[in-house]
């Protein structure tokens, strides 16, 4: 599976006679100006997408705080993107692609194969010369037709009884319970082993090399998944994992669904148990 293109790639698609959509998924969690941060610069050509609202529905605090949007409504969000049966896509962020990375997943999740990361976001963009736009860029509509179920997802009750290697991919301190800025308790679910996202990247916000994933996960066997806060920067670990040449399983609750479950149970301190 092709994961990311460098930036001389994706500006040689560009002027091809058949360029991929280019999708911008500026967000950062306690950042909400997204929108904003894409209008000043962008790469030519680009979308807007709202991580928010079109890259995730919004139920009961038991549900998470970043569901999965009903098929339909991502079907209707990618067409308004500009994506066809046969769009090839590209997204990004400007944050070593944590968010971009939510996209990556739900597109190839609804049937999308062709779906890659500008690796280095929109900092690699800059880094190598190229020019950015402003404003909005309207596409016309596609006719894309999503299914879902094309990636592995589990249940909060499937996680409670899976015998796999389960990730957690937040911040230490986060893992362990030391701080909790967001959700109604502190900690990881039992046996869940702590691998924090960053640990994917370089200083450049690049994915570490394939021979690299391989040695970071080396010991989480063939069974894999992942969980984070609220699904989204578990995405990106689900990428690392495929660069590596692991198919990982996403369990889309993530912690803020399983923290606002009252019956399910709680580990603290830097052991998985």
């Amino acid at each position: 599976m092709t994961v990311t293109i460098d930036a001389h790639e994706l500006k040689a698609q560009l002027a091809s006679d058949d360029p991929p959509v280019l999708l911008d998924v500026r967000w950062a969690l306690g950042d909400s100006e997204g929108r904003e941060h894409y209008r000043d610069a962008h790469i030519p050509g680009a979308v807007f997408v709202d991580l928010d609202n079109e890259l995730a529905s919004h139920g009961e605090p038991s549900d998470g705080r970043h569901p999965l949007p009903e098929i339909s409504d991502l079907q209707n969000a990618a067409r308004s993107w500009g994506i066809g049966s046969g769009s090839r896509v590209v997204a990004y962020d400007n944050t070593g692609n944590l968010a971009a990375a939510r996209a990556w997943w739900l597109l190839r999740w609804g049937g999308l194969t062709d779906v890659t990361l500008l690796d280095g976001g929109l900092t690699s963009w800059t880094a190598a010369g190229f020019e950015t736009a402003s404003g909005d860029e309207i596409p016309a509509p596609g006719d894309v037709e999503l299914t879902p179920g094309h990636l592995p997802t589990l249940t909060a009750d499937e996680i409670a009884s899976y015998s796999g290697t389960l990730l957690d991919a937040r911040a230490p301190e986060r893992y362990s319970g030391e701080t909790e800025p967001i959700d109604p308790k502190a900690g990881h679910i039992p046996g869940a082993i702590n691998a924090p996202t960053a640990a994917n990247l370089d200083a450049d916000g690049r994915f570490l090399s394939a021979d690299a994933l391989r040695e970071r996960f080396d010991s989480a066997g063939a069974d894999v998944a992942v969980y984070c806060g609220s699904g989204v920067t578990a995405a990106h670990q689900i990428a690392a994992l495929a660069i590596a040449g692991v198919d990982a399983a996403l369990y889309p609750g993530s912690w803020s669904q399983w923290s606002n479950q009252p019956n399910r149970p709680v580990a603290t301190g830097v052991s998985p148990r």
